[in-house]
């Protein structure tokens, strides 16, 4: 007997957790129903040796995530059972997270669990909005339809990541380089320089005194153990500041101010969250359950929380544009375009138009900002290198126009 971990709602719609002790999930969700609660997630309370293995399993990339959706999609419709499409993806699964987790699916599914009470056992990997999806696809016969949507929804997602990706991979080429040059003069240029002028006996300025102590630095043993250490220091740090409650919510709010990246933030912000929209309402998930799932989607504490309003307004009779403009980060055009789905009745299909345009901001964007950062680039290259070299030239410079005085 295990120890289950539940979230659910009572019969008030109120949202509640505990604990109960039963033989695996299915009993815990029997035992639930039973008394008028339904489960939104179970999870087995792990030991610690579980528990590790579980915390090191990586997130499951978007492309990994299309893959397994378009192959799922193509045997429910050859007529395969969902067991057997189990038993099969996770045998040939090349993504070793997706393989595990589909390995543990496929016994809770022999167990007599169903797919989505299964799938919620690793909520904390895969993406909310998969689960929910193929819980109302489950529910209602549309497996096939929920699957044919989650390929479409990830293969957005991935093209966005893909984008900005693209955008970063040109300045990190170009920084790689830059370090690997000053590297180069620090270790092997300037030294000469400053030995020559120490057997002169020259009095070195102070910006030559201080690249000779970096360039005494690179060369010594006490670099190559700092390197693993600041490493290592800047990953534990930053895995400690980006869990911070504080640190997500200033996040949030000045990335959006960011001049060049907060517009785009923003706008990629508004694709996801249209896009999510739209796919949950096309599965048939009502209103105030699919901006539960979204809730969790948008990776934006500011929207988070101000989703949460949203809920209890629209869940009092609002519509969902008006208290979706009070959170003050999508633009007016989203605001706009979702009060005219609301009145015309077609809401899933204004927001899925919303995210295609906003898609295609992102992109131009991306464009121009990766145009930008190429002259920027080579402007801090030029900086760099060029202070190198004129703290190595200006003592001989001192030195002539010191010879000279003295003739």
């Amino acid at each position: 007997m295990a120890q289950y971990i539940y979230k659910a709602r009572n019969s008030k719609g109120e949202l509640i957790s505990g604990k109960i002790d039963a033989r695996d999930q299915s009993v815990v969700a029997s035992q639930l129903r039973v008394k008028s609660i339904y489960p939104i997630s179970i999870s087995e309370v792990l030991n610690k040796q579980n528990d590790n293995a579980s915390k090191s399993l990586k997130n499951i990339p978007y492309k990994d995530l299309v893959v397994f959706c378009k192959q799922f999609h193509t045997m429910i419709v050859a007529g395969l059972t969902v067991i057997g499409c189990i038993d099969l993806l996770r045998k040939q699964s090349q993504n070793k997270t997706l393989s595990y987790i589909l390995n543990t699916v496929y016994n809770d599914l022999q167990k007599g669990l169903g797919l989505s009470e299964a799938l919620k056992v690793h909520s904390r990997i895969l993406p909310v909005i998969m689960i929910s999806m193929i819980e109302v696809g489950e529910i209602s016969g549309n497996i096939d339809n929920a699957l044919e949507r989650l390929v479409t929804h990830f293969t957005k997602e991935n093209k966005i990541k893909q984008k900005i990706l693209t955008a970063m991979m040109y300045p990190l080429v170009i920084g790689c380089i830059s370090m690997l040059m000053v590297f180069f003069m620090l270790v092997f240029v300037v030294p000469k320089f400053i030995g020559i002028f120490d057997n002169m006996g020259m009095e070195l300025p102070l910006p030559t005194k201080i690249l000779k102590v970096v360039s005494g630095f690179v060369r010594s043993y006490k670099f190559f153990v700092a390197i693993p250490v600041v490493i290592g220091s800047y990953k534990y740090l930053s895995v400690k500041i980006m869990r911070s409650e504080r640190v997500k919510k200033y996040f949030g709010m000045y990335i959006i101010k960011i001049p060049m990246i907060g517009p785009n933030y923003v706008k990629i912000l508004a694709s996801r969250f249209s896009r999510s929209l739209s796919i949950l309402l096309k599965t048939g998930i009502p209103l105030i359950q699919a901006l539960e799932v979204i809730e969790k989607v948008v990776a934006n504490v500011l929207i988070t929380r101000g989703i949460e309003n949203v809920i209890d307004e629209v869940r009092n009779g609002s519509s969902l544009a008006e208290p979706l403009d009070k959170i003050g980060i999508f633009p007016i055009m989203v605001i706009q375009m979702i009060s005219i789905g609301e009145e015309s009745g077609s809401l899933d299909s204004i927001v899925e138009t919303v995210a295609d345009f906003y898609d295609d901001e992102v992109d131009v964007s991306v464009s121009k900002i990766i145009s930008m950062l190429e002259p920027l680039m080579i402007f801090v290259l030029a900086i760099i290198i060029g202070s190198i070299v004129i703290s190595m030239v200006y003592p001989m410079f001192k030195m002539y126009s010191g010879m000279n005085g003295a003739k």
